[in-house]
């Protein structure tokens, strides 16, 4: 595969939005939708947390990558950081689980997305935030990321 440079900050900054945009053109930093696709997603349905363990019924992604979760912070998400990542095989995985650093509230918000594993190396590359080796997923121009409340 070859290396993708991603600014994260303009994938999590539209993933603020409670309902994607529909465009036509192209994306661009203020017109990235966010959602799943027919060939990667993640499903939220009966998601559940024990501590910082949160497990998720079924997750589906085109080429090995990562399930990762990144926080929000004063009402936005936080581009330079995510708080847990889990490996995932190429297809359907079904009860994939994911630690994160610390135990959440109820209710408190994450970006929970896809990023492919570029360099098949089984470690999550996240660099510096900004320009993120394992580059996140997107689908005909859709970005695959959603908002989630802690249970």
């Amino acid at each position: 595969m070859k290396f993708i440079a991603f600014t994260a900050a303009a994938a999590l900054a539209s993933s603020c939005a409670s309902q994607p945009q529909a465009s036509e053109a192209s994306p661009s930093h203020q017109q990235i939708q966010t959602g799943n696709g027919e060939r990667n997603y993640i499903v939220l349905d009966g998601a559940t947390r024990d501590g910082a363990l949160f497990t998720f019924q079924e997750v589906l992604i085109d080429a090995p990558g990562w399930l990762v979760m990144h926080p929000f912070r004063d009402g936005a998400p936080v581009q330079t950081e995510y708080v847990g990542a889990t490996l995932l095989a190429e297809g359907k995985s079904t009860d994939v689980q994911i630690t994160i650093d610390s135990i959440p509230e109820t209710g408190e918000m994450f970006i929970v997305m896809l990023h492919y594993d570029m360099n098949d190396d089984g470690v999550f590359d996240f660099n510096d935030g900004v320009t993120v080796p394992d580059a996140p997923v997107f689908e005909d121009g859709v970005l695959i990321a959603l908002r989630y409340a802690a249970p």
